[in-house]
């Protein structure tokens, strides 16, 4: 099979993630050009790979025709380079979230459909040996009707972390715990959950990291079009990156994913759990090691014509959601979310 000419987007601190997954799928892709506003960035990363051209325009990686992109480039940029790519003839995948705005989300969605080209959004943990063993289980009744759902997370980010010309604000970051960390927890209650949220109660505070206009926690009582109502909690200010938990409980069973390790305990079954298989991430490790599969997943649909994972419309639904918190935390009121055929 011929390979995909790829192209990146974004040379910062995620893209020796991106490194490791062209590298893990060099079978599929070939990397040709490199992007970023920081001409030197794009440079060192273009070096790893023979004959990728490096530039800081996005008009000089359109030239070169690649035949998909991978967007990964603060958040308030990826509708404007997506649309570019996409009516520049190529698929793109970008890092989450799809985008900052419902509309800017339809826009890119619209212009993909226009263009004949697929739009795919990076949630990696969907892609967690334990979360497709829960997903299936879930699916298949075995959990019995779900009744709950709750996730923590309580990470570390350091006043420096956000001493850069985007990260801390409403404008270019969208927010802050919620929709930089804690969108991949309320993306896998989403996906396990098998239906839609319909209304959340949502709450946002900053209490230490007093250098930032965005939070640095958040909580929120979310209710699913099931009937189930899932119990939210992140933070960004503990003095480690500790173990991202979430929880699935049905009638008859329940699922607990710890970092990348999932417990699952079914109705007259002995406990068990189902854990990683063993591969490096290429990157800090809070960002796991499953860009590789995901992104090894979008070529390998392309070649056969298949629709992309994570489709635009449903990682939507996560943003819908997390801008729902949000409104519901700054109004002080319950909001409602539309069902997704709506």
């Amino acid at each position: 099979m011929e390979k995909f000419r790829v192209a990146i987007i974004g040379c910062g601190r995620i893209s020796v993630t991106y490194r490791k997954a062209f590298q893990d799928n060099a079978d599929l892709v070939q990397v040709c050009y490199a992007v970023d506003k920081d001409l030197s960035r794009a440079q060192n990363f273009a070096a790893q790979f023979q004959g990728c051209g490096a530039s800081d325009r996005l008009e000089d990686l359109l030239a070169a025709r690649p035949d998909a992109v991978h967007i990964c480039t603060p958040h308030f940029l990826h509708k404007e380079q997506a649309v570019a790519c996409l009516k520049g003839g190529c698929h793109v995948l970008t890092e989450k979230p799809i985008a900052l705005s419902m509309a800017d989300a339809q826009e890119m969605i619209d212009t993909a459909r226009a263009c004949g080209r697929q739009l795919g959004v990076i949630f990696q943990n969907r892609y967690i040996e334990g979360v497709q063993e829960a997903k299936r289980l879930i699916q298949s009744g075995a959990f019995g009707p779900i009744r709950g759902a709750w996730s923590s997370l309580a990470w570390h980010r350091p006043p420096s972390y956000y001493e850069c010309d985007w990260k801390g604000s409403w404008e270019k970051e969208g927010g802050g715990v919620v929709i930089d960390q804690a969108i991949h927890s309320l993306d896998l209650v989403r996906y396990l959950m098998g239906c839609q949220a319909s209304r959340v109660q949502g709450h946002i505070s900053r209490r230490i990291l007093t250098n930032i206009e965005v939070e640095d926690e958040a909580d929120a009582a979310i209710t699913f079009e099931n009937g189930a109502v899932y119990g939210f909690f992140a933070c960004n200010y503990y003095v480690k990156n500790s173990p991202i938990r979430v929880e699935i409980s049905g009638e008859k069973g329940r699922c607990l994913l710890t970092e990348s390790e999932m417990e699952i305990e079914l109705e007259g079954q002995a406990p068990y759990k189902v854990l990683p298989a063993p591969r490096e991430n290429g990157g800090e490790s809070y960002w796991g090691s499953y860009h590789s599969v995901q992104v090894r997943d979008f070529y390998e649909k392309l070649a056969a014509g298949e629709p992309v994972p994570v489709d635009p419309e449903d990682a939507a639904k996560t943003l819908e959601l997390v801008l729902g918190l949000y409104t519901s935390a700054k109004e002080n009121r319950t909001v409602e979310i539309p069902p997704a055929h709506a």
